[in-house]
Parts: C-alpha cells; sequence; structure tokens
C-alpha cells in the first residue's frame, strides 16, 4: 500500500458523500483504480534536484542532515568537497584568522608599534583595535589568498587523505592503525604545503600589514600584484619562504585535526553513540579542532614571525625561535592561543560538517545523473 494511504473507507470515484458505500481502498475494482503518472514525466528535473537533496529526518527520527550515499564517495568529489567547504568555513571564520596573526606577530617590531601607537589585547581587543585604527575591511585582508589557498591546500590534505590512508594500509588488513593515519596526515600535509605555499605568504602579507588611511604606504596592490613584487624582489623562492616550517606546522596540524576527526567518528560509531550525522560530526570536529590547536600552535607562531620578517632577519626557522624565545619569552609560543582555538575549533566544525553534506550531496547528484563526475 503506497504511502499515506490506509484501510480506512474511501469514496468510490463518480460517487457522492450523500452514497455511504465505502470500503477499502484495496477492495476496490482495478478499473476505478487512478493510473499512475510516471514521475519522471511530471518532474524530468525537479524531481531528481528534490531526490538528490532530500533525506532530512526520512529514514529516522534523530538523522540530521543529508542521508549517506549508497556508493562511496569519489576521489574527484572529496576533493571538491573539501575546497569549498575549506572556503565557506574561512569566509566565516577570517577575521579570527587576522586577529591571530597581528598577536603574534606582536612585539617583532616595537618600535613601529610604539609610533603607530598601537596594542592589541586579546582576541575582542585586537579586532576592535583594527576596526577602530583601519576600518572592518581591514578584518579580511588577504581574504582572495586566503580562499586562493583553501581550494588548492584542503582539497589536497583533506580530499587525498582517505585515499594516502588507503594506500598505505597494508593489503588484507581490514582497518588503518594508527600510525597509518598518522603517515597519510603527514603525506597530504606536506604535498599541500609544497603546492599551495605562495598562497599562504601573500595571505600573511596582507594580514600582518597595518593600514592606517588612505596616506598610509600600501606595500601591494592587490593579490596579484603582491605575486609579482615578492618574486621581483626577494626571487621566486620568497613566495616558498617558511616552506619547511609550514611543512612541520601543517604535517602536525593535519595529522592532529585528520586523525583526531577520524578516531574520534570511528569511536562514536562503534559505540553506537551518534549515527553518521551532524552531531557526530560536530563532536568529532570540535576534538580535531582543540587538539590541533594545542599541538601546532608554536610552530604556527614560528611559521607567521617567519614568513612576515624582513629578509635576513633571521637565518633559519629554529633562528627565529630561539631569538623569539630569547627576547619575548616561552610563552611567546603561544601568542595568539584563544584566536587560534576559536578560529580553528570553529573553522574545522564548519569545515568538517559542511564537507560531509557536500560529499553526500555531490555522490547523489552523481549517482542520479548516472554520469562521471
Amino acid at each position: 500500500m503506497a504511502k499515506g494511504q490506509s484501510d480506512s473507507c474511501c469514496h468510490l470515484p463518480g460517487r457522492s458523500p450523500k452514497e455511504a458505500l465505502c470500503f477499502p481502498y484495496r477492495a476496490w475494482p482495478r478499473s476505478l483504480l487512478p493510473a499512475p503518472v510516471p514521475r519522471a514525466a511530471e518532474w524530468p528535473l525537479s524531481w531528481d534536484l528534490h531526490r538528490a537533496l532530500e533525506g532530512l529526518g526520512e529514514t529516522s527520527g534523530t538523522m540530521v542532515g543529508l542521508k549517506p550515499s549508497e556508493m562511496p564517495p569519489t576521489t574527484a568529489v572529496k576533493c571538491l568537497g573539501a575546497g569549498s567547504a575549506a572556503c565557506f568555513a574561512d569566509l566565516l571564520t577570517y577575521p579570527l584568522d587576522t586577529a591571530k596573526v597581528r598577536l603574534q606577530i606582536q612585539g617583532e617590531n616595537q618600535a613601529a608599534q610604539m609610533a603607530q601607537n598601537i596594542q592589541y589585547r586579546g582576541v575582542l581587543g585586537t579586532i576592535l583595535t583594527m576596526v577602530r585604527t583601519e576600518g572592518p575591511r581591514s578584518l579580511y585582508n588577504g581574504l582572495v589568498a586566503g580562499l586562493q589557498r583553501q581550494m588548492s591546500f584542503a582539497s589536497i590534505r583533506i580530499g587525498l587523505y582517505d585515499s594516502v590512508k588507503q594506500f598505505y594500509t597494508p593489503k588484507g588488513t581490514d582497518n588503518s592503525g594508527i600510525t597509518t593515519r598518522i603517515l597519510a596526515g603527514c603525506t597530504t600535509g606536506a604535498m599541500a604545503v609544497t603546492c599551495a605555499q605562495p598562497t599562504d605568504v601573500v595571505k600573511v602579507r596582507f594580514q600582518a600589514t597595518v593600514h592606517l588611511g588612505p596616506g598610509s604606504n600600501q606595500k601591494y596592490g592587490g593579490t596579484m600584484d603582491a605575486y609579482r613584487t615578492i618574486a621581483r624582489e626577494e626571487g621566486v623562492r620568497g613566495l616558498w619562504k617558511g616552506t619547511l616550517p609550514n611543512i612541520m606546522r601543517n604535517a602536525i596540524v593535519n595529522c592532529a585535526e585528520m586523525v583526531t576527526y577520524d578516531i574520534i567518528k570511528e569511536k562514536l560509531l562503534h559505540y553506537h553513540l551518534f549515527t553518521d550525522n551532524f552531531p557526530c560530526h560536530f563532536v568529532s570536529a570540535f576534538g580535531a579542532g582543540l587538539c590541533a590547536t594545542v599541538v601546532a600552535s608554536p610552530v604556527d607562531v614560528v611559521k607567521t614571525r617567519y614568513i612576515n620578517s624582513l629578509p635576513g632577519q633571521y637565518r633559519s626557522p629554529l633562528d627565529c625561535m630561539l631569538k623569539m624565545v630569547a627576547r619575548e619569552g616561552p610563552t611567546a609560543l603561544y601568542k595568539g592561543f584563544t584566536p587560534s582555538f576559536l578560529r580553528l575549533g570553529a573553522w574545522n566544525v564548519i569545515m568538517f560538517v559542511t564537507y560531509e553534506q557536500l560529499k553526500r550531496a555531490l555522490m547523489n547528484v552523481q549517482m542520479l545523473r548516472e554520469s562521471p563526475f
């Protein structure tokens, strides 16, 4: 019996309510049943889209979001979904990232900061100071380079994680061990940095630059001008400045994020604490963000200082770290920790939740269209 139909009495077609001949629908003569209308003929496009995006609470009272697709997502779907989800997360959390950079480089050039009478205190204080002295747009300095970075960076380190993990998993083994997952996280993190480092250099330079008004000296006229200026003044190698500390940082961050998310999600599903839907993804992503911030914050500070430094200021990332600790103390390694956690925690939650939904939506559309993605 079709959904929504019951055995309650129903009037036969052509009879008025006064004629009280009622009997169950299943007892109707076949000749009196309405002819089925092909759905594809009635809704050739809208029905496909509806089927691709349906699933909100359809199979379970606790299901939140799209249902998992019947087929596992392809590598292309994972890469596109990861890049798109990371860009969306960046748009929402970028001011926190800019505040983090300003706090991390504070103390590097005290004379210039005293001359400008600028002092940053805390996340909210940094954001308010930037809005007051430079305007609201300063919170999104380098956004174009940031989106370029995420589209290339996240597509590799997140989109290829499962494929690389499968590559490292010994044949005949059903589950990947912790060592295999760490190797996969380090590999995709290093690959992503090697490809996307120029975008990170330009993003940090924009975020670290203070604009105090129309008459202030602006070194870069735009994103593409920044790429050209850095290559002209510092050589092409300048675009890959800080690659080594960034590889170290992102290998750690990628392991902390991907491995932690992978393990927490696996355990939540294994012990039936959650089903594979929004609450499970939220809890797993929050844990991944916290772990990544605690582990990677010192390396992130050194990376930011080294990338933003003048040519010849530091001999190496290690020299940068030693001078910073000697001048400002060990706590300097955790400068900007609060905005780092707020940003990375929020970023992970938004990114992973969006990523999981995008994978399912893209796979549903692909399956319906029966064509390669």
